[in-house]
């Protein structure tokens, strides 16, 4: 026993040695020291045109101009306005229909009535994901209704909504209510659900019931879903809105900017169709940004963003 611990322990020795031996690969490992150009090329101040390329907005600026570039030619080539007017009709039709004030008027009726569907939209949301919280009838009642009534298109309740409301603006509300209400209480839901349990016994260690509570505790706590949820609320009921007034599009009078687009199809003034689109797509730029900058002031600067 004691001649193979003794050739163990020789073993080992020699392992070490060899190890640590001054040829060894390891000690012969140059070390690499960063090059003056690699030192100069990181210590370079950015020039003015490679300081302007660094501005988000300025490189989506750029994609948005080779888009209209690429649009023109196209149309060039096609020479078919009846099917694809160019860039510059498009352009021109715009203007014109901003100037006189019809595409103004008609882009007012759809925010009013979008408002509106969408108000209605996250307050019963807010209700049925506080309910789902602090009830197990509640969390029922908010599992059974979305899966019956997310999967359905909102646009589908179109007849009935002639049927129940008559053509005006009960209807739009209705399908846009629809359209908020399941993304939005889903998301507030998966919110409150995600809170942990130390921030629920600081609220009730101050007391805090009911209203109270959701309002304090639990909205703060569960901001980033519901602000996504309130994003994606917001971008159906966009897309309802549109398709509801190309379906029945004129209500109490005056229809919005989907009966606008409509209008023009059936008068084949091909350009003024494709203006409106181009401002629904600029308002729907536009809140997409606004959103964003909503996060940047409130999830980004609290740390809440995963």
């Amino acid at each position: 026993m004691w001649g193979i611990m003794s050739s163990e322990k020789d073993n080992s020795v020699s392992l070490e040695d060899t190890s640590t031996a001054p040829g060894s690969s390891a000690a012969a490992l140059p070390r690499v020291e960063p090059s003056a150009h690699a030192m100069a090329a990181v210590n370079r101040p950015l020039s003015l045109v490679e300081k302007i390329w660094n501005q988000s907005l300025v490189r989506k600026t750029f994609i948005l101009l080779m888009l209209a570039l690429v649009w023109q030619l196209y149309s060039q080539k096609l020479a078919n306005p009846l099917m694809f007017p160019t860039f510059s009709d498009t352009a021109t039709a715009l203007r014109d229909a901003v100037v006189k004030g019809e595409l103004l008027s008609r882009v007012l009726v759809s925010l009013r009535v979008l408002l509106g569907g969408y108000s209605i939209g996250i307050l019963l949301a807010t209700v049925l994901a506080a309910l789902a919280n602090g009830t197990r009838l509640g969390n029922d009642l908010l599992e059974v209704l979305t899966a019956m009534f997310n999967p359905l298109p909102a646009i589908a309740l179109l007849p009935v909504a002639l049927l129940w409301f008559g053509l005006g603006n009960g209807s739009i509300t209705f399908v846009l209510v629809h359209a908020v209400l399941w993304p939005v209480a889903l998301s507030t839901h998966s919110g409150f659900a995600s809170i942990s349990n130390t921030i629920r016994m600081v609220g009730r260690n101050y007391g805090l019931t009911g209203f109270r509570y959701v309002l304090q505790i639990l909205i703060p706590a569960a901001f980033p879903a519901i602000l996504t949820g309130l994003k994606n609320g917001w971008a159906f009921a966009w897309r309802t809105l549109i398709a509801a007034e190309l379906v029945f599009g004129v209500s109490s009078g005056s229809g919005g900017i989907g009966w606008f687009i409509y209008e023009n199809k059936n008068q084949l003034e091909i350009a003024y169709v494709f203006a409106g689109l181009l401002t629904v797509i600029a308002i729907g730029v536009t809140m997409d940004s606004l959103f964003r900058l909503a996060e940047e002031r409130t999830v980004n600067r609290w740390g809440m963003k995963f």
